[in-house]
C-alpha cells in the first residue's frame, strides 16, 4: 500500500477499500495461519501475550544473570561429560569456571548464585573412567 488517501475520502472508507481490493488480490492467503484457529483462547486474557510468544519463537529466555549462570554451568557439565575429548572436557570447564569465578567476585544481581567452580581435574578422572582411557 504505497498511495497516500485522497483528500475528500474519509479514512475508514479509503482504508476499507485497501483491504477489499487486497483481500481479493488474494493478499491474505498465504499468512501463516490463514485457516487455522486462533491459538491458546482458551486461556485467560494476558497483557504481555505477544513477548512471550515472540519469546518462545525465537527460543529466547529471561532469566535473572545468576539464574542464566546456573543453567549455563549445568549445561557445561553435560557437555562436558559427552564431550568427544579430555581436552575439550577441559575447555568447557576452563570457560565456564572462569565465568563462576567472575560472578562470585562481583556478585550480580538476583537470587544468590549457589554454584562454585568445577573440580576439572575430578570431572576429567569420571570422563576416562567413563570412556575407558
Amino acid at each position: 500500500m504505497t498511495e497516500r488517501k485522497p483528500p475528500g475520502v474519509s479514512f475508514e472508507s479509503w482504508v476499507d477499500k485497501q483491504i477489499r481490493e487486497s483481500d481479493e488480490r488474494g493478499g491474505f492467503e498465504r499468512l501463516p495461519g490463514f485457516g487455522k484457529p486462533l491459538p491458546h483462547l482458551n486461556r485467560p486474557y494476558d497483557e504481555t501475550w505477544w513477548i512471550k510468544e515472540k519469546m518462545s519463537r525465537e527460543q529466547l529466555s529471561f532469566l535473572p544473570p545468576t539464574l542464566a549462570l546456573r543453567k549455563e554451568a549445568e549445561e557445561a557439565l553435560k557437555a562436558a561429560a559427552e564431550a568427544p575429548s579430555e581436552a575439550a572436557l577441559r575447555r568447557i570447564l576452563t570457560e565456564i569456571n572462569d565465568r563462576i569465578r567472575a560472578a562470585l567476585a562481583a556478585p550480580p544481581e538476583g537470587p544468590p548464585l549457589n554454584l562454585v567452580p568445577f573440580d576439572i581435574e575430578e570431572q576429567a578422572r569420571i570422563w576416562r573412567a567413563r570412556h575407558g582411557s
